[in-house]
């Protein structure tokens, strides 16, 4: 960072403060917006299948508010479809305001998960593809040029790395495939 720059980062040190408040970047972060993530990119795969997701969007909804929230702080969902068949995929996060700084747990749809894997379906090789709501799910999600908690039209990029298990339907035959799901991904921010 050049001298300048950073005399004009330390030197506001209020204006900061009510800049990371508001969710935005401050001096020397990434800008808001998915840098380059592609806007199809998100696998769930194994050695049995693999389903790829993208076209994501986030909305400040409240689907899943966390009761230890800030004021102000709005739950978010991102939802996206899968580019290789007819599946979706849908996350609630409770505090979108931490996914902007640090990688949160992905989890089922509970109260206690940070990222909520609410939906995750898909079609491969004729079979139809859920998630498994009895089994755990666990990984990470991280965020990048994430501002305003999520609420900025400029969107962000999404990385998530974790494990699901998906119940699998290929006429009458069912069964359970476990797979990862990984990948960066842009999210389109609210509209």
């Amino acid at each position: 960072m050049s001298l300048s720059r950073f005399l004009s980062c330390t030197s506001r040190p209020l204006a900061l403060a009510l800049t990371l408040a508001a969710g935005t970047t401050g001096c020397g972060e990434d800008s808001c917006g998915p840098s380059g993530a592609p806007d199809v990119g998100l696998v769930a795969s194994s050695d049995a299948v693999t389903v790829t997701y993208g076209q994501l969007t986030a909305g400040l909804n409240n689907d899943c508010p966390a009761a230890d929230a800030p004021s102000g702080v709005i739950s978010m969902t991102i939802a996206g479809t899968q580019s290789d068949g007819s599946g979706l995929v849908t996350l609630c996060i409770g505090r979108p305001d931490l996914l902007a700084h640090q990688a949160l747990g992905l989890g089922g749809d509970t109260a206690s998960a940070e990222v909520r894997v609410i939906d995750l379906t898909g079609t491969a090789s004729n079979c139809a593809l859920k998630l498994d709501v009895t089994q755990s799910v666990a990984g990470t999600a991280t965020t990048s040029g994430m501002c305003g908690n999520g609420g900025d039209p400029a969107g962000f990029a999404l990385v998530l790395d974790g494990a699901v298990t998906l119940t699998r339907t290929c006429g009458a035959t069912i069964d359970s495939v476990a797979v990862t799901v990984r990948g960066r991904v842009a999210v389109a921010g609210p509209r």
